[in-house]
């Protein structure tokens, strides 16, 4: 299986596709220098394999690598998060 994450946006969204098929997304409302995740979503074909932790990685590691900062109201990204205090240092204060 080949994972591959890419911003749409246009749909405010960070989507993650599993050997070319769109297998969920995590949507954000941008907040000036800030995004705003509000919901994680996996396709149930895809659910317990990794996928959505996958996504919620490779969303952070490009909020990092282009300097931005988050607000993780997804229940799904801030136990992520939670769980992987390397990405702690992206989260700030609702703008």
């Amino acid at each position: 299986m080949s994972y591959l994450v890419e911003e749409n946006p246009a749909k405010h969204r960070f989507e993650i596709l599993v050997d070319d098929a769109l297998a969920g997304f995590t949507a954000y409302l941008p907040r000036g220098e800030v995004l705003v995740f509000t919901h994680t979503e996996v396709d149930e074909r895809y659910r317990g394999m990794g996928v959505g932790e996958a996504l919620v990685r490779g969303t952070l590691d490009q909020l990092r690598e282009r300097g931005d900062r988050l607000v993780p109201k997804c229940p799904f990204v801030a136990a992520f998060i939670e769980r992987h205090p390397e990405y702690a240092n992206l989260v700030v204060a609702e703008p």
